[in-house]
């Protein structure tokens, strides 16, 4: 599918009907727009099963708990929507975007309400999102700001305003050749890319940072649940910049970037090694399954 995305041919569902592409729209005065009153998920479907859905569904529903902002539909009224999009536009490989946001109301101030909580959901080819990073190994810059306290955000909801500093850094990063940008937090720990968790290698074990500052992914727990079954020891813990040298493989996941190797962060080189590249094909075997 090419073309800007406001400019497509298929279906929306918004709001419990399935509209025209070009017909999904909100007023200029949608409180989302303005306040960042929105969350959303980013989902794939393989030949015709979507991946993880109904977590995907559930994680919704609670990243608009955490914003105050309760989504008017069930986890199931969701999931339906979802089958509903994809037969509706004849999709059996898609990546699945659904959101939520506070729309136009009698309120246009912080406070909204008394706003109507919408929810739309599309469906697209989309390749892979790293391009050809996803074999060769992608090249990261390390962000110049730093994942917030957690008691100043809701961290752990998958929430559009937590995105700017993604978007900024991604930018930076794409200006140097880069493919994407590595955060550390507030305390200077590694933490994640701009919208991928991260893994590392060291000696046949694997290390992530703890996922208590930021968005534990949906990826990210089916792969360290893959690891474990496998039998190889996974640490979740804090990662001092300085321990980037003494890694020997290093990769990405995501619901977007699937499995994505590492090749330089920064200074930092690594292999696309035999661990990522079995981890790579279990998830893919996994996923369509």
């Amino acid at each position: 599918m090419d073309g800007a995305y406001d400019d497509r041919d298929g279906k929306i569902w918004m709001d419990g009907e399935l509209l025209d592409w070009r017909d999904a729209k909100v007023h200029v005065l949608t409180h989302g727009l303005h306040y960042a009153s929105s969350v959303f998920e980013g989902e794939r479907c393989y030949d015709g099963k979507i991946f993880k859905g109904h977590e995907h569904s559930l994680r919704l529903i609670e990243s608009g708990r955490l914003l105050d902002m309760p989504v008017p539909y069930s986890a199931e009224e969701l999931d339906a929507a979802k089958a509903a999009l994809l037969k509706a536009n004849d999709l059996s490989n898609a990546y699945i975007r659904a959101l939520a946001w506070r729309g136009s109301g009698p309120d246009m101030g912080v406070s909204a309400r008394r706003n109507p909580i919408s929810v739309a959901i599309a469906a697209w080819e989309w390749g892979s999102y790293y391009g050809d990073a996803k074999w060769q190994g992608a090249k990261l810059d390390i962000s110049s700001w730093k994942r917030p306290d957690p008691d100043t955000i809701p961290a752990a909801a998958k929430a559009a305003g937590l995105y700017m500093i993604c978007t900024m850094s991604k930018h930076a990063a794409e200006a140097k050749g880069c493919s994407d940008a590595l955060f550390y937090d507030w305390e200077g720990y590694v933490a994640e890319a701009t919208g991928a968790n991260i893994f590392f290698v060291k000696d046949g074990e694997i290390h992530t940072p703890l996922a208590d500052r930021f968005l534990d992914g949906i990826t990210r727990q089916t792969v360290i649940a893959m690891l474990k079954d496998s039998g190889r020891v996974v640490h979740e813990r804090r990662i001092r910049p300085e321990e980037l040298a003494e890694f020997s493989e290093c990769w990405l996941t995501g619901t977007a970037a699937e499995i994505t190797p590492v090749g330089q962060i920064g200074e930092h080189h690594f292999q696309v090694g035999q661990i990522t590249r079995d981890v790579s094909d279990a998830y893919e075997a996994l996923v369509r399954s």
